[in-house]
């Protein structure tokens, strides 16, 4: 671990042995070295500009779709605060939002400002950072059908701005530089009214609340859909449904969910993703691969 006289000097909140596991939805997992909360971008910048090349660097938004392995993160973890969490509409179809913005508040604010087509964020449990990473998406639409541009500062320090086409996305996949922060992003939708908007938002998340375990600690969908396949039922199909590993266990409400029933170690819940695709392999020869990011040292 990189002493405190070594690192460069921030003007933000630097935390060392930080807990990771308040911060993720699965309250599982081991402490960061360093924990980063930037005063701004500009912050940002000069402290990865500064930083040993060698010390890795993982952003953190929502901690949704994460995994931090028991042994903790072996560097510097960057949560992005207020100062990131911005949205506002700059003409009649497009939002500019901070890479600390929930899906929530975008998608409010596009149906205040009359903007459609960024409904499906609020159904996502994260930030515009993850959302840009990760391609998310969900009933039906994703981050690359909405995305103008994101701003990110690299792991070398540099601010760029990359288009859409810079980004190679793929199903909840990005061509993301290894160790870059988004900062910030511009979303663009169509012409709609605010009525319609919230109709379709709360559709969204009454669907949500029937179908899956909102209520647990839970990592959101655990493996990507295979082409032609849905993870869920494939997973049914070899018989895990509510399938438990110490204290994770398959949900029994959606069973690409995993959850922690209550004292749960990341590496129960690992285990048990591994031994979910080890079943479903055995029974459909199909290889589920992990959507969930999974972090970190073993302890």
């Amino acid at each position: 671990m990189s002493d405190l006289a070594t690192l460069p000097s921030v003007r933000g909140k630097l935390t060392p042995h930080a807990p990771l596991a308040p911060l993720v939805w699965f309250k599982a997992g081991g402490p960061a070295d360093w924990l980063f909360e930037p005063k701004d971008a500009e912050d940002l910048a000069d402290f990865l500009r500064d930083l040993d090349p060698a010390v890795p660097v993982m952003a953190l938004g929502l901690g949704s779709n994460l995994i931090v392995r028991d042994g903790g993160f072996p560097g510097v973890v960057v949560r992005l605060g207020k100062a990131f969490a911005g949205v506002e509409a700059i003409d009649a179809t497009t939002l500019r939002c901070g890479g600390g913005a929930s899906g929530i508040l975008v998608s409010s604010t596009a149906r205040d400002a009359g903007i459609a087509g960024l409904e499906f964020l609020r159904s996502i449990p994260g930030t515009v950072g993850g959302f840009v990473c990760m391609n998310g998406g969900a009933y039906g639409s994703e981050v690359k059908d909405i995305l103008v541009e994101a701003d990110i500062v690299s792991r070398a320090g540099e601010r760029r701005t990359l288009a859409l086409a810079d980004l190679g996305y793929t199903y909840r996949h990005s061509e993301l530089p290894y160790g870059a922060v988004v900062v910030a992003a511009t979303f663009r939708g169509r012409p709609g009214k605010a009525r319609a908007i919230q109709a379709e938002m709360d559709r969204i998340s009454a669907s949500r609340e029937a179908s899956q375990p909102l209520r647990s600690k839970t990592g959101g969908s655990t493996f990507k859909n295979p082409d032609g396949h849905k993870a869920w039922q494939l997973v049914d199909d070899a018989g895990c449904r509510g399938f438990a590993v110490g204290g994770a266990q398959v949900s029994e409400k959606h069973t690409n969910f995993l959850i922690n029933t209550g004292d749960a170690t990341s590496a129960d819940i690992e285990a048990l993703g591994e031994e979910v695709r080890r079943r479903v392999k055995a029974k459909s020869g199909v290889e589920l691969q992990w959507e969930i990011q999974r972090v970190g040292v073993a302890k």
